[in-house]
């Protein structure tokens, strides 16, 4: 009786312009995406947690220590582009494993690091490794579900990335007690290469989107990318959000060794419970807004005010700097990872605008412009610390920042349909 029903799974994802395959073989790929989100910022966080230490062993000051956490994003920031456009055109089974082989050996070989040149050439090459992930992911579950089910997937599968941290900075601080930093790198980049295997035995032959869309019949079949409103909306507000994100994954385990005194193993315990805070939001608030949208409610609306809402819930990270005891900042920082509502739903927003064979690149675009917050956030906050003797203005800053998303997202951002449906509209009211 099984097969019936997984036929019948099959059809209507190929009737639906999606990729032929079992539901339970997409829900199957968004689970290794989520362990591959979760691999990757297990990856980013082994910096933030050793950084500490790292910066005794090497003698870096606050400046240097932000010129290392920004170098990760010169090429993660500059790959997203063309990344994102080999998303939309190549197939994302070898695209996505050749990649993620590359940023694990990166932070494998990050043990054996001697200089501060050498560290910053690996972060940049492990940069260049995870780009993939987001324009990737964002990609293929734009080809696995349909547009009104798509916040909870593409949440659940960011969401790995909050976890990783959650989970990463506490493990990371205790294998760094337990073996030293540079052997932590080792064992925690090269076993995460297995990932591979079942990434190749579970993933389609083929998987790739189809041919680019054609409006009508005197259109080429490839296109120009489309730029408009919705792009440059979409794009300024995760720069926003992301600033702000950036500040979190980078400084938040530093701040708690060395403005609230914390033990290193400690500061971990502290740092994963605002990130898998963050990391339950991501799904949480996509399936919200995806089950209300099936219930009637209007997508665009819908979408925005949750993503407003969560974003709002940032201005807890000002008051994480000024209050008096480690629980109370902890307690503010957990306030301020309810952010992550939002995260679902800029995705399915972006997927919900971009023409179909512009996802990944829409996502690159996205993502570029995001990781501009990663390259400054780092930069600007050690500055900020180096010049203040205190983290108060760079929270607020990060804060400010964030709140610009909402305009963002609200006002230049316009009704959730892709460009191919509006030139479509615009030819039948001609003829």
């Amino acid at each position: 009786m099984s097969k019936p029903v997984q036929d019948s799974s099959v059809e209507r994802a190929f009737g639906a312009g999606l990729l032929p395959i079992s539901n339970s073989r997409r829900w199957l790929l968004v689970g290794l995406l989520f362990v591959a989100s979760f691999i990757n910022y297990l990856d980013r966080a082994t910096i933030s947690v050793a950084l500490p230490l790292i910066s005794v062993d090497l003698h870096l000051g606050p400046e240097i220590k932000g010129l290392v956490l920004s170098a990760f994003f010169w090429s993660y920031a500059l790959m997203q582009i063309p990344i994102g456009w080999c998303a939309d055109r190549w197939n994302l089974r070898w695209l996505y494993a050749g990649l993620f082989a590359l940023w694990s050996l990166a932070c494998g070989f990050t043990g054996f690091a001697g200089s501060l040149l050498v560290l910053i050439l690996l972060r940049i090459v492990l940069g260049i490794g995870e780009s993939v992930y987001l324009p990737g992911g964002t990609k293929i579950v734009s080809l696995l579900f349909p547009s009104t089910d798509r916040g909870l997937p593409s949440g659940l599968f960011d969401s790995g990335t909050r976890l990783g941290l959650a989970v990463g900075a506490p493990l990371i601080a205790a294998l760094i007690t337990w073996c030293g930093w540079r052997n932590m790198f080792a064992l925690v980049g090269f076993t995460a290469v297995l990932w591979v295997i079942p990434w190749i035995l579970a993933a389609p032959q083929n998987l790739q989107g189809a041919p680019s869309v054609r409006v009508d019949s005197d259109a080429p079949p490839q296109q120009r990318i489309h730029f408009n409103r919705n792009l440059l909306g979409i794009c300024i507000g995760f720069f926003c959000y992301d600033y702000y994100w950036y500040l979190f994954v980078t400084w938040i385990p530093d701040y708690l060794v060395t403005v609230r005194h914390l033990t290193l193993v400690r500061a971990g315990f502290y740092a994963a419970m605002p990130y898998l805070v963050f990391g339950v939001c991501q799904p949480l608030g996509g399936w919200i807004a995806d089950a209300l949208i099936r219930r009637g409610w209007n997508e665009t609306r819908t979408r925005k005010t949750m993503l407003g809402a969560a974003f709002l819930c940032g201005v807890m990270l000002i008051p994480a700097a000024r209050v008096a005891s480690p629980l109370g900042a902890l307690a503010c920082l957990i306030g301020g990872a309810f952010v992550g509502l939002a995260n679902g739903n800029m995705f399915a927003i972006l997927q919900s605008c971009a023409p179909p064979n512009e996802v990944g690149t829409w996502t690159g675009f996205e993502n570029f412009a995001g990781n501009i917050g990663g390259v400054l956030a780092p930069v600007v906050t050690g500055f900020l610390i180096a010049r203040t003797g205190a983290y108060l203005s760079s929270f607020a800053l990060a804060t400010g920042i964030l709140l610009a998303g909402i305009f963002a997202y609200g006002f230049i951002v316009g009704e959730l349909k892709p460009v191919v449906n509006e030139l479509q509209e615009r030819a039948s009211r001609q003829s």
